[in-house]
């Protein structure tokens, strides 16, 4: 087999690296004389304070570099591959699979499924586990890389084998044991599916990971995700309103109990279920640090209650300006009701909110983060949008002005006439988009 070759791709300025002349193009061969498998690997070795590398620079030269530093220190290099390895893709069949509810013919990277245990130390990502071999569980023990995110769903072994269709996904469960008892700190999640993993499977599945507390950190639930493209997929129904209350009413009382046991709640539902339930969003202390709101959990308290209190300090702006917002289905009464109070500071300011329903993935699907350009465009047409159009930066590709549908920002400004600004999801960036 060929030698993985770790090709650097960018050196941060003022970084050891760039003190050390380390360049674009050089490859990392070895730290301390340890051939380097992949960002496991590379974040555990790096982290002594005092390293040897070996570099291959760009004519051929072999550079032996020796470097003291503070213990945890960052050399600031990054590579060409982000895990110095190959992406592992995902080889379930979840009968929740977004990917699965795609049409044809979009960007090919779209259709990557990633269950890569390194994706999930680095960047958050949850894995199922059945893509995990016992002896990357033996590395993260023995790096301590953590916390592991893990897609549990329910702990059901046979049902976790029907629901990802995967004969081995049950036995891939007794990795979380594993890790547990070695102090890898966790957090998990429920894709809840009507008719599969909820009712008397939740509650079995949320007593059973309140057993790995406190190494398992958290817990959140969220609905299954429905597009139009379910054609020879498994049939599940949507939750109504009455589900959706329901599943409140059992997460809350498991709250109850384990906060009794253990001090704090575990386990939290995302705020779809308050929207479609028609509850109110609870306050800043429920969610205990926002631990999951990365899932959604507690999204919509924190944006609201960031909104008021930049409100509370900011000067106001006498200038008058009329401008339009974009949102989805879901979050449109919140954003509404936000854009009225930034008009109550701003009395000179007039803001139109749309919410755009999806009719690229599917009515059902009614969160921000999967609309599409030509959504926005076709109900948009016509429409007085004003000096410019608010987008949310879910819409876009991280780092990029590309939507899931490849249209640009600019393809959006050109055929409605207008300019577009991006808001990030923080309450001071809602602001000042509106008012600056």
């Amino acid at each position: 087999m060929l030698e993985k070759k770790h090709i650097v791709k960018s050196v941060a300025a003022g970084s050891i690296a760039e003190e050390l002349e380390i360049e674009q193009g050089d490859v990392l061969l070895r730290i301390n004389g340890n051939k380097i498998e992949d960002v496991f690997d590379y974040h555990y070795l790096v982290n002594d304070e005092y390293l040897e590398l070996l570099i291959l620079k760009q004519n051929g030269e072999e550079w032996e570099l020796e470097i003291e530093k503070e213990y945890q220190e960052d050399l600031g290099i990054e590579f060409e591959q982000g895990l110095m390895d190959q992406y592992r893709s995902c080889r379930n069949k979840c009968i929740f699979c977004f990917i699965d509810q795609m049409p044809k013919g979009m960007r090919e990277t779209l259709y990557f499924k990633d269950d890569d245990s390194r994706l999930s130390f680095l960047q958050g990502n949850y894995i199922t586990l059945t893509n995990m071999s016992d002896e990357d569980v033996d590395r993260i023990i023995l790096y301590k890389l953590a916390p592991i995110n893990i897609s549990v769903h329910t702990t059901n072994k046979e049902l976790r084998c029907k629901m990802l269709n995967n004969r081995f996904a049950g036995e891939a469960l007794n990795k979380i044991k594993k890790l547990y008892e070695n102090e890898i700190e966790m957090n998990s999640q429920i894709v809840l599916c009507k008719g599969y993993n909820d009712g008397k499977e939740l509650d079995k599945t949320i007593e059973d990971l309140s057993q790995y507390i406190p190494h398992m950190r958290s817990l959140s639930v969220v609905p299954i995700g429905l597009t139009k493209y379910r054609d020879n997929l498994a049939v599940v129904e949507k939750f109504t309103k009455e589900d959706a209350i329901q599943v409140l009413e059992q997460i809350h009382s498991w709250q109850e109990k384990i906060k009794e046991k253990h001090g704090h709640r575990f386990v939290f539902a995302s705020d779809e279920w308050y929207i479609t339930a028609g509850l109110p969003i609870p306050e800043e202390d429920y969610y205990e640090g926002y631990g999951q709101i990365e899932n959604g959990v507690g999204m919509v308290r924190s944006l609201i209650d960031e909104v008021r209190e930049y409100l509370l300090e900011v000067e106001v702006d006498e200038k008058a300006r009329k401008i339009a917002m974009v949102t989805g289905v879901l979050a449109a009464p919140t954003i509404t009701q936000l854009a009225k109070e930034v008009m109550t500071k701003y009395p000179n300011i007039e803001a139109q909110v749309y919410a755009i329903e999806n009719e690229f993935f599917g009515k059902d699907i009614t969160v921000a983060g999967l609309l599409t350009g030509q959504d926005i465009i076709k109900q948009l047409k016509g429409k007085d949008l004003g000096e410019y159009l608010i987008l949310p930066n879910v819409l876009l590709r991280d780092g990029e002005d590309v939507l899931l549908d490849d249209l640009c920002v600019s393809d959006i400004e050109r055929e409605l006439q207008v300019k577009i600004k991006i808001a990030q999801e923080d309450g001071k960036s809602f602001v000042e988009t509106m008012t600056l």
